[in-house]
């Protein structure tokens, strides 16, 4: 299967510098996926590489064809993927606008009948853990249902060095253990949902909305 970890952060302003602290933890991450998922193929979305117009226009909201070819290129790897694995810090008890401003570029359709995973964290003590609360209504609504379990992580530059590996004193077997549970369950449904999507094509059974936002609307 094929999963994608988007990298929620493109501000290095903040300790530690220079490196960005979500760029830890998705590396963390993606470490953990390559370990103990090997048999899976797993890529990495960083904001900073697919750079956005200051006016906002939504890949969907293009004439066919007609869109930014790297906007064309990430539309692409989201619907050929099994599930996605979000990784933000906290911003005023919410998920980052930059995680938020890269997904608002799709429409849910390319997102929709996968699973996803939260992952956030912080410099401080709550592991971003109010973040992630609002999350789940937000993927849900993207169509990439988040499994029950999240991870957390407080203190990331404490635990992880620049480039994902641990810091002096901290057990990677102990992390990747904590971020299996998430991880195991995005598999599981990653699993389900793609072989139920080879016998029953869910866009097919229920129809995505493309002409008008009144196709919503009850009789």
């Amino acid at each position: 299967m094929k999963f994608l970890v988007f990298l929620g952060t493109v501000r290095d302003s903040t300790p530690p510098r220079p490196a960005r602290l979500g760029e830890r933890v998705a590396k963390a991450v993606m470490a953990c996926l390559q370990l103990r998922y090997d048999e899976h193929e797993v890529e990495l979305i960083d904001p900073l590489d697919y750079p956005l117009d200051t006016v906002f226009k939504p890949h969907f909201a293009y004439a066919k064809g007609k869109a930014p070819e790297k906007l064309n290129i990430l539309a692409k790897k989201i619907a050929n993927c099994d599930g996605y694995v979000m990784v933000s810090p906290e911003y005023n008890h919410s998920m980052s606008p930059a995680l938020s401003n890269l997904l608002n570029h799709f429409g849910s359709s390319l997102f929709a009948y996968k699973p996803s995973a939260i992952v956030t964290y912080s410099a401080g003590q709550w592991g971003g853990m109010r973040a992630a609360v609002g999350m789940r209504t937000y993927l849900s609504e993207l169509g990439c249902l988040p499994v029950s379990a999240m991870i957390h992580i407080p203190k990331a530059q404490e635990v992880f060095e620049e480039n994902g590996e641990m810091c002096p004193g901290e057990e990677q077997s102990s992390w990747f253990d904590y971020f299996g549970r998430t991880l195991n369950q995005l598999m599981w449904w990653a699993q389900a949902t793609k072989r139920h999507s080879k016998e029953v094509d869910p866009h097919e059974m229920i129809q995505n909305f493309k002409t008008a936002p009144s196709e919503r609307n009850a009789p």
